[in-house]
């Protein structure tokens, strides 16, 4: 959830049929719609005074007892408002509300799409569920599946029928493409894949809502799939499943091999899953983006140094002259940030990076700030030429003077579906693609003998 819309659990626990989140204790966390509406009536009130001045009359030990338990579990600083799921979310988000000044991150969302959510932890006391017992589950059978494939690569286009041949003949799927990958050349000339085309259900980027009706998510290609799939999912993204055929592979850790065992796996759920923490961007140009990766802010075409200021919560905390700021989520910082010298941080630790890139300075370093602060970028008055903005590489926009780029962590992760699990998998990925600390063994010592 973003930052101004935190809640303890509260309130009777909601069907999980309803499509709100499970709980991840034994006082889980409630949605907006299960909660008591007397918590929606008085929005101007400070949790605090809230909590003060209306105590928990007697209605038996039971209540009471959740009540008392509930409150424990509160963690200092904690709002109370939990983000509001489905087609709310730009609107919550959005609110004109005094921002809470918090450092841990946003609670994030764990329902995924209409019919996903993480397996609940009994175990589990604490607001925030341990990284390591997140499982994957399924309300509903999945039904709806968004096939992603990497364009313009002719060796995809096999693996890709035999995956939707899979989905549609023997699993039963309704199987979702782009228009321009179903209308590639090398399909319609396939006679034999003719059927399996007629079936499958297209959408072009930019113009068709598919974020309601998605339950899974299965990428053929590289780490840009997996990026390209965010970008279609601006509020609650459906678990994602990513198979390595592309060129890197840092976030695609299933091998195409053994697709169909894998894929079964996925359906009977109880899969583990890393949650991608992504970044809620904002620019004055009523642009709202949501980023895996990073946000970079650079010199674009001019040749003159870029000048922009960098705020926190309000404060500026320093200006950046050299060829621009990388701002990036933990995922990102194996990528952009990596190559401008940042340190590569586990995409489970709640954080946001800023890395200078090339920074005309001896002594400005990279830095790890909370999630749950607010960063912004502006054009520094004395900067001689405007800025550039990308996200995660694409929507690149030019940055005038009096605009501002807000940037804060989104309660919408990026479920990616682990293959072994969340720690395995990401040093496999560091020790694969990277050569993390690949250098050539120092041989022992040999003992002398008198």
């Amino acid at each position: 959830m973003e930052n101004s819309e935190t809640s303890p659990p509260s309130g009777p626990l909601a069907e999980p049929d309803k499509g709100v989140v499970r709980p991840s204790g034994p006082l889980g966390q409630l949605s907006e719609s299960a909660r008591p509406s007397k918590h929606r009536e008085h929005p101007t009130k400070s949790p605090r005074r809230r909590r003060e001045g209306k105590r928990p009359q007697r209605r038996g030990d039971g209540h009471e007892q959740l009540l008392r338990g509930t409150e424990r579990r509160w963690l200092p600083g904690q709002p109370e408002h939990l983000e509001p799921s489905g087609s709310a979310s730009d609107t919550a988000e959005s609110s004109p509300k005094r921002r809470a000044h918090f450092l841990h991150g946003p609670y994030p969302a764990t329902h995924f799409g209409p019919k996903a959510c993480i397996l609940p932890n009994p175990t589990s006391v604490m607001h925030i569920q341990d990284p390591a017992s997140q499982r994957l589950t399924w309300n509903k059978p999945p039904v709806n599946v968004l096939v992603i494939r990497k364009i313009r690569d002719e060796s995809l286009v096999e693996p890709f029928k035999e995956l939707c041949r899979f989905l549609v003949e023997e699993k039963q799927m309704m199987v979702y493409v782009e228009r321009r990958v179903a209308d590639d050349a090398t399909l319609s000339k396939d006679e034999a894949f003719g059927s399996i085309r007629n079936q499958l259900c297209t959408f072009r980027e930019g113009y068709d809502d598919i974020s309601d009706c998605i339950d899974l998510i299965i990428c053929l290609g590289g780490d840009g799939t997996l990026l390209y799939a965010s970008s279609l999912f601006q509020g609650s993204v459906p678990p994602v499943m990513a198979f390595h055929l592309g060129s890197l592979g840092f976030l695609t850790p299933f091998k195409f091999e053994s697709y169909k065992t894998e894929v079964d796996k996925v359906f009977e759920g109880n899969a583990a899953i890393t949650l991608r923490s992504r970044l809620k961007v904002k620019v004055v140009k009523d642009l709202l983006q949501r980023v895996l990766n990073e946000v970079v802010v650079d010199r674009g075409p001019s040749s003159y140094l870029s000048n922009v200021d960098l705020y926190l919560n309000g404060r500026l905390i320093t200006s950046v002259q050299g060829d621009g700021v990388i701002v990036s989520t933990p995922t990102g910082s194996t990528a952009y940030a990596a190559a401008a010298g940042a340190s590569m941080i586990h995409p489970n630790v709640p954080a946001i990076m800023v890395t200078p890139i090339c920074p005309h300075s001896l002594s400005f370093r990279p830095i790890v700030v909370p999630a749950g602060v607010e960063l912004m970028i502006t054009l520094s008055p004395d900067a001689r030429n405007t800025a550039w903005v990308s996200f995660d590489g694409r929507k690149r926009q030019e940055i005038q003077h009096g605009d501002c780029i807000k940037i804060t962590t989104s309660c919408y992760p990026v479920p990616s579906i682990c293959c072994h699990d969340l720690v395995y998998d990401w040093f496999e990925s560091l020790a694969q693609c990277l050569h993390w600390n690949v250098r050539k063994r120092q041989a022992r010592l040999c003992v002398a003998e008198d």
